[in-house]
């Protein structure tokens, strides 16, 4: 098998030229994976399109037992996206119209888009100021406005933000005396740890996502969902189905359409192969950073109980700072990104629905001061020192 450092080889020229020509340096290389499986990936993917049975197909199943088992979940249901893996799960828990979900405000719309979906109310949590996860302490406060307001709290969607697990030490003893189910949103942490427990073995049941910029992403849009609930799986795939029972024309619940296609499972499989040597050369690029930046902005914190995938590496600096870097940056051809530049509670589409406080204070700074450099498995020293030089070099600037 191939190494992560192998594969940096075949495009060592390419790198030291993009370097000595001041190019533009991806803020997440595809091609630099692809270079080091796209063979065996074509190949599956033709063997995929032999069989012509591009809707669960065999690969499927052979997928999400895989996927499983990397996870060290008693059961995978594969779907068409981490969105949807979400939505399937409220709606097999039948959540409804005057029940609370309770979820990070620090994250992508989809955590709580889902929520309305189903007709009940999405209450947004503040986040801890080191990890950027969901805060215990802001979820009991949450759980009692929502009482407040009659609501029944009925689940938590916790958010492995940026690669690393939340704090379930403290958030699962939470909802086991509200009586809240817990779904972990690990789209951006599939693959991280806490307390030595894979993502997708946690909680009552975990979503993920494998959009193409996720750790471990597909060639397309594409989601699983783990649990070691074996009825709950079967109402899963029958709403992923339609809702169907016996066979696809007896519907014996709403569902929707939802499922993976089978050459997305074909390449993910390949994906997964190569999964765990990615996830230990994204930490030593993120260790790497840290060690290089940590005089000049704050770096992010891993929980000594958890190990990060590193979907994001995201630095906090002081207010006022961040747009600056991101255009001097730019102008030296390398990329960043904000995630998230309006919290939840802020935003137009949500702001309506009830907060754990008016103020979600860490939220609301974060949102000012993070910002987010080139993170992937094939990020060479060479190409990280030059980034790490333009960073110093901007803010010595500004």
């Amino acid at each position: 098998m191939t190494s992560p450092a192998t594969a940096k080889s075949t495009t060592a020229s390419t790198t030291a030229s993009s370097t000595a020509n001041n190019a533009p340096i991806p803020f997440i290389d595809l091609a630099a994976q692809r270079a080091r499986i796209g063979a065996r990936i074509d190949e599956k993917v033709l063997d995929v399109l032999a069989s012509c049975r591009f809707v669960n197909g065999p690969e499927v199943s052979a997928f999400e037992e895989q996927l499983a088992a990397f996870a060290g979940a008693k059961h995978a249901v594969s779907c068409s996206s981490g969105t949807d893996a979400l939505a399937l799960l409220l709606m097999a828990w039948g959540v409804k119209p005057g029940d609370a979900v309770f979820c990070p405000a620090f994250t992508f719309c989809a955590t709580a888009e889902v929520v309305p979906y189903v007709g009940a109310t999405p209450v947004f949590v503040d986040v801890k100021a080191d990890t950027f996860n969901m805060d215990p302490d802001s979820l009991e406060q949450a759980i009692a406005v929502a009482i407040e307001q009659g609501l029944t709290p009925r689940v938590v969607i916790p958010v492995d933000l940026f690669g690393q697990p939340a704090d379930y030490d403290a958030i699962l003893p939470i909802a086991e005396k509200h009586g809240l189910k817990v779904l972990c949103d690990t789209a951006q942490g599939f693959g991280g740890t806490w307390n030595n427990k894979r993502t997708g073995s946690i909680g009552d049941a975990t979503a993920t996502s494998f959009f193409p910029a996720k750790p471990l992403g597909c060639y397309g849009d594409g989601g699983a969902i783990l649990t070691d609930d074996a009825e709950l799986v079967t109402v899963l795939k029958s709403l992923r189905e339609h809702g169907q029972g016996v066979d696809k024309y007896q519907n014996v619940r709403i569902g929707m359409t939802a499922r993976l296609d089978t050459i997305q499972a074909a390449v993910l499989i390949e994906k997964l192969a190569i999964f765990e040597e990615e996830i230990a050369a994204r930490d030593r690029v993120a260790r790497r950073y840290n060690e290089l930046l940590k005089d000049v902005a704050t770096v992010p914190v891993v929980d000594p109980r958890a190990t990060s995938v590193w979907a994001q590496y995201t630095i906090r600096l002081a207010p006022g700072v961040r747009d600056g870097l991101a255009d001097r940056l730019k102008a030296q051809g390398v990329p960043t990104a904000v995630y998230y530049r309006l919290p939840m509670h802020l935003q137009p589409a949500y702001k309506h629905y009830p907060s754990a406080g008016a103020i979600l204070p860490v939220c609301e700074t974060l949102a000012e001061e993070v910002i987010s450099l080139p993170m992937h498995a094939y990020l060479d020293e060479t190409t990280q020192d030059r980034i790490v030089a333009a960073v110093k070099q901007a803010l010595a600037e500004g």
